[in-house]
């Protein structure tokens, strides 16, 4: 048998834990949807240049 304390304890390092997952989850869609946002961005900076006749040429 665990004492009351012991509980406690265990309890604030499984919500550490859980909030912890959570960040990390959260920081992983951000970077997801960070790069899906940068490919647009650059895409359509691609589009306006080439109509522009400003194409990028090696």
């Amino acid at each position: 048998m665990t004492s009351h304390v012991e509980q406690q304890v265990a309890a604030r390092i499984a919500a550490a834990k859980a909030k912890q997952a959570e960040r990390q989850q959260q920081r992983a869609e951000f970077g997801r949807r960070r790069r899906i946002g940068l490919r647009a961005r650059h895409a359509a900076k691609l589009r306006r240049l080439s109509a522009a006749g400003k194409g990028v040429q090696p």
